[in-house]
């Protein structure tokens, strides 16, 4: 067979994985309201399947849901840090979504992640950056640094909000007291962690997930946060700024994922194949506010995301990130005790 037979041929194995057209139901179980309403309707009119969404309000919730049985979820949005969790505990179908069609559209940095490599259970569904957003009107200081949450200046001190997410904050402490990885059993450095994040804890007024507002209308000062939700808050106050930690700052990514009971197995797939076109990952984009891993999705996205300062990471700062790993259960207990003493 010579090479372009092959191709041919490969290609054809490609297309029939999926089935061509579809019809019944898809049930999508995600964190928060993480879709886009005009996408979902594009997918169920093109393929007449009707999609529902439930909600989860946290990883663990969604992990003993699954693990407890008796749903009827077909898929799941989950963060990386779960995608290893889910896969240890069968929860998730080995579906191989790296020999559908669209597969090739996924950006290559997004494909051999440590989380899943290679891509045999997920594909990339939105990403972001976890640094830092803060009122430039009333701190003139330099944006990128945790300082602004871990030594904070006197007039950000009684201002300051934590987004409750442990590993986004373990991870910003971490390297920020001189860490060079997110998963650490350094006893000495998580003293240091621990002592840090309570003596900076005098300076926060709330560890809450409803950052939006309160920082709009100027009753936080400055957050720990995602690109997605800066982005939302520099447009309704141009003088919040976001900020890159050059200690480090943390990349989290949630996938879509086939669970190992699904029901509507081909239909699952016919939705992974559709989440890999540019144009239907844009649309994701345009609506989340979050960059999401395919290319070519680019020019079909709003060009005040694509150029944004929340979404392109300055030049001098972009070796500086690391991921929000999936750390061993015995540092997970480490932390999870530093971060219960911390929340208390």
């Amino acid at each position: 067979m010579n090479r372009m037979t092959a191709s041919i041929a490969a290609g054809v194995l490609l297309l029939t994985s999926i089935p061509a057209s579809a019809e019944g139901i898809l049930n999508i179980y995600s964190w928060g309201d993480l879709w886009s309403p005009e996408m979902i309707k594009k997918f169920e009119e093109q393929y007449d399947v009707k999609v529902t969404f439930s909600e989860y309000d946290s990883s663990d919730t969604a992990l003993a849901k699954l693990k407890a049985g008796g749903n009827d979820f077909d898929m799941i949005v989950a963060a990386a840090t779960y995608i290893p969790i889910f896969v240890h505990e069968g929860l998730l179908l080995k579906s191989e979504p790296n020999k559908l069609e669209n597969f090739r559209n996924v950006n290559k940095r997004w494909v051999d992640v440590s989380f899943d490599p290679g891509r045999e259970y997920s594909i990339p569904w939105d990403w972001a950056t976890v640094g830092v957003s803060v009122n430039t009107s009333i701190y003139k200081g330099d944006i990128n640094t945790a300082a602004i949450l871990f030594d904070p200046p006197p007039e950000l001190q009684g201002k300051i909000n934590i987004i409750p997410e442990m590993m986004d904050v373990m991870g910003l402490a971490i390297h920020y007291l001189g860490g060079d990885k997110i998963c650490t059993d350094d006893k000495a450095l998580l003293r240091k962690v621990r002592d840090k994040l309570l003596e900076a804890k005098k300076h926060w007024i709330s560890m809450d997930y409803n950052t939006i507002d309160p920082m709009v209308k100027g009753d936080f000062a400055a957050t720990s946060d995602w690109g997605g939700p800066a982005f939302i808050k520099r447009q309704r106050n141009p003088d919040i700024a976001y900020g890159y930690p050059q200690t480090g700052y943390g990349l989290a990514m949630d996938n879509l994922a086939i669970l190992s009971g699904a029901k509507n197995l081909d239909n699952a797939k016919l939705f992974m194949n559709f989440m890999m076109d540019p144009q239907n990952a844009a649309m994701l984009s345009n609506y989340l506010k979050y960059p999401n891993g395919i290319d070519g999705s680019e020019q079909y996205m709003d060009k005040e995301l694509t150029t944004s300062p929340e979404f392109v990471v300055p030049e001098k700062l972009a070796g500086h990130s690391y991921w929000n790993e999936t750390c061993s259960p015995e540092i997970q207990q480490i932390y999870g005790r530093i971060w219960t003493e911390l929340k208390m």
